[in-house]
């Protein structure tokens, strides 16, 4: 079967206006595919449906064509087109692994869903496609009737079709509507990816926000992916579902065979947990003298030597910043001890000079007082001395008969890119 459809010489389920159908006579389509893969399951669990347009044997880029269609007032008719040819396609080449079919749905469609929805499940039926198998993908910000939005995601659902929310994290995706709409999976811009691989802190976001997302009940797709060092960030991020020309780049369906892609797919795993394992044993090395030199400095402050001396082995390890000690209540014992240069002391700061403060509210101090024999890592929070994410170290020493806490200030995000993963305890 030839894989650019005429649209005129197609007997189509949905038939269009005569209007519309003289706007899509101008044009040949190509129903293509991009497999979307799960990690977890180390194999190809979806196809995204995309175009690839030619008018008088040029290649068009798609977006042209949506504008095309725009301004001829014809959206909805090349919309209810390019889900059949999506469909039809699907149907007639389906792959012989259970997979989801994912459609893009304009809104338009969302405004205006009865019909549409009426007619997709017709369709879906008549090709013998369960609803459950579709994902219909939303923009959130392009529809400018949220309540309208919300009628169709619950229209579609109680028809049987799966929903995803497309391009969040740019422009004004929100959390509340993300919320309300309960998908099934959130798509996350790559712009998010491309921002991580470049900045420390984008990173840090992205991996929170798919952590938020997954703790509110939907699955996580980080489309996007095209390189090496994208593929180890999206992995990192235990992300649910990949995409992207890494993995496997449109193509329609006779082309994209679930067997060699699932073959590739897996031999690209196979080469990131590699380096993935030679990264983990340097993290590892990292955090065993870490502990060492952690454990050594309070065995130096028991046999009473001076504090800057004590702490001199561990203030010379890379992203070890202060060090200081606290009674019980968390109240500080004298000054810091500061890696040297100091680059902080530059700048007037009057939080630096902290002898005598309460820390009492801090986590590494419960952590200490509830695990006396371990070395306790807090979580990252911004200390006050600096005003940058740190994590904070914290076991309990004997000195002069009293119990007393023993702090190490890092920053984190000087440590193997901002990557070091920190356990509880060391």
């Amino acid at each position: 079967m030839s894989s650019v459809i005429s649209l005129r010489s197609r007997t189509t389920f949905w038939t269009p206006a005569p209007k519309g159908s003289e706007f899509l006579d101008q044009f040949a389509l190509t129903p293509v595919s991009q497999p979307i893969f799960s990690p977890s399951h180390q194999r190809l669990v979806g196809y995204e449906a995309l175009i690839r347009v030619q008018r008088q044997q040029q290649a068009v880029p798609p977006p042209q064509l949506f504008e095309a269609a725009q301004r001829a007032d014809c959206t909805d008719q090349l919309d209810r087109h390019l889900l059949q040819l999506h469909l039809d396609s699907f149907a007639h080449q389906q792959p012989p692994v259970p997979v989801w079919l994912f459609l893009n749905i304009s809104p338009t469609t969302c405004v205006h869903p009865d019909n549409c929805l009426t007619t997709l499940t017709e369709h879906c039926r008549h090709l013998g496609i369960e609803p459950a198998q579709v994902v219909l993908e939303v923009v959130e910000t392009e529809v400018a009737e949220r309540q309208a939005l919300l009628d169709f995601v619950a229209q579609a659902k109680a028809r049987g079709f799966q929903i995803a929310i497309d391009d969040f994290g740019v422009g004004d995706s929100n959390f509340e509507r993300m919320w309300q709409l309960e998908p099934l999976i959130v798509k996350l811009d790559r712009s998010l990816l491309v921002n991580a691989e470049c900045h420390p802190r984008a990173r840090q976001l992205l991996d929170s926000l798919v952590r938020m997302i997954r703790e509110s009940g939907s699955l996580v797709l980080l489309e996007g992916i095209e390189t090496d060092a994208q593929a180890r960030i999206a992995l990192a991020t235990d992300a649910d579902l990949l995409q992207g020309f890494y993995f496997g780049r449109p193509a329609p369906l006779a082309d994209n065979e679930a067997a060699p892609l699932q073959q590739r797919f897996q031999r690209l795993l196979a080469n990131n947990q590699q380096f993935a394992s030679v990264d983990h044993l340097a993290q590892e090395g990292f955090l065993r003298l870490l502990r060492f030199e952690t454990l050594e400095a309070c065995h130096r402050i028991m046999r009473q030597e001076a504090f800057d001396q004590a702490c001199g082995g561990l203030l010379t390890i890379a992203g070890v910043k202060r060090c200081f000690l606290l009674d019980r209540q968390g109240v500080q014992q004298g000054n810091l001890a500061i890696a040297s240069p100091d680059h902080q002391r530059r700048t007037f700061n009057p939080l630096y000079g902290s002898s005598g403060a309460c820390w009492a509210h801090r986590e590494y101090v419960r952590l200490a007082i509830e695990q006396p024999q371990q070395v306790n890592a807090c979580r990252p929070y911004v200390a006050l001395p600096d005003a940058t994410r740190t994590i904070t170290l914290s076991t309990t020493l004997q000195l002069e008969d009293q119990a007393m806490i023993f702090c190490v200030d890092l920053h984190p995000d000087e440590l193997f890119n901002g990557q070091l993963s920190f356990p509880p305890t060391l």
